[in-house]
């Protein structure tokens, strides 16, 4: 058997194998109801969600309890005859998180070719990147604080478990008729520890992705989701995409427009990055978030500096930005029951730029 795949007559006798960390690990018996993976004909299909980076999420109910859940179709391996590696891992680890901010895997159903092979998960009545889309009035900063809180919640639990998401944007937050948020599409998540292993920088959508990554960077730790957090704080508070580059080299170029030039000073080794030799950086030597958030408290401005610090060493963590004096002042962060609630957006056709 490959490293990468899993045979899909290992699957069809319940032989489940998954990777992580380059590993085998065999995904137990109790996790898939007794050692068997539901019918996919459980499930009566409602409307198509969305498309993540690894699969087609539908809508559906379950026909036996009438439980509305939402399933997502595996993508298959096209060069081996098996499931993914993104997906497996995406698997191996949704079935080990358990937090009330990070979406609920609670099982897996297979079609009669098992070659369509389903994650069946929690639903959740709206995505953060629909409720962008159509609220008329923004959000308010009560109602920023609330998302964030569960947002910095979620993640400070992801990395305390040696996982990085690698992907956080807004069409990947879900939100419950409660106002609960839920993290969600692990495809490109990656465990990591105290060995730098080299990864790829194809990752986190190029609105979101950190200036290491940009310049070629194969060392990655919880700075790059930090960074995304605060593409996603200054997407709330804007109520439009905070970065919205057309190519890396556009990217890097607001990024720069927005917080200045990097130098050695600031960011040591920086200059010495793979991808430095294909960037001519124009020197700007103002940070301009405080000319941009001009309405913003010098508590919130130091929060998004301490998201935008460009060395990644330096930037701020998941369980320290949760600490942070920004979320203690007025207005304080609502409760989740307060969260605006428009769950028939999700439930139509629609599509979202790849951006988002």
């Amino acid at each position: 058997m490959a490293s990468e795949s899993v045979s899909t007559s290992a699957l069809a006798s319940f032989d489940y194998v998954s990777i992580l960390t380059g590993k085998r690990t065999t995904i137990d018996r109790e996790f898939l109801g007794h050692g068997q993976c539901r019918n996919v004909n459980d499930f009566e299909k409602l409307n198509r969600l969305g498309e993540g980076t690894y699969g087609i999420v539908y809508r559906v109910r379950d026909v036996h309890t009438k439980e509305i859940l939402a399933l997502k179709r595996v993508r298959n391996d096209e060069t081996r005859d098996g499931i993914s590696e993104a997906a497996l891992r995406e698997i191996t680890l949704l079935k080990r998180l358990k937090h009330d901010n990070i979406v609920d895997l609670k099982g897996m159903a297979v079609a009669r070719d098992v070659k369509s092979m389903f994650l069946v998960m929690e639903y959740c009545e709206q995505d953060l990147a629909s409720l962008l889309d159509n609220l008329k009035i923004p959000f308010s900063e009560a109602q920023v604080k609330c998302i964030i809180m569960q947002l910095l919640r979620g993640t400070a639990y992801l990395h305390s478990h040696y996982v990085l998401h690698r992907d956080l944007k807004v069409s990947n937050l879900l939100l419950t008729a409660g106002g609960v948020l839920k993290i969600a599409d692990f495809g490109l998540a990656r465990t990591f520890g105290n060995e730098a292993h080299p990864m790829t920088p194809r990752v986190v959508t190029l609105w979101y992705r950190c200036p290491e990554l940009l310049l070629g960077s194969k060392s990655q730790g919880p700075a790059v989701d930090m960074w995304a957090i605060g593409c996603i704080l200054g997407e709330l508070l804007l109520h439009r995409p905070l970065l919205p580059g057309k190519s890396d080299i556009d990217q890097m170029g607001k990024i720069i427009d927005l917080l200045g030039t990097p130098t050695e000073r600031i960011w040591p080794g920086f200059s010495e990055l793979p991808e430095m030799k294909n960037f001519t950086l124009r020197s700007q030597p103002y940070n301009n978030l405080k000319r941009l958030f001009e309405n913003a408290t010098s508590a919130c401005i130091d929060l998004l500096n301490g998201l935008f610090t460009y060395h990644p060493k330096g930037r701020i963590s998941a369980s320290a930005a949760i600490e942070h004096v920004y979320f203690t002042e007025a207005p304080i962060a609502c409760e989740t029951g307060l969260m605006p609630s428009f769950p028939q957006h999700r439930n139509r056709k629609r599509s979202h730029g790849n951006e988002r």
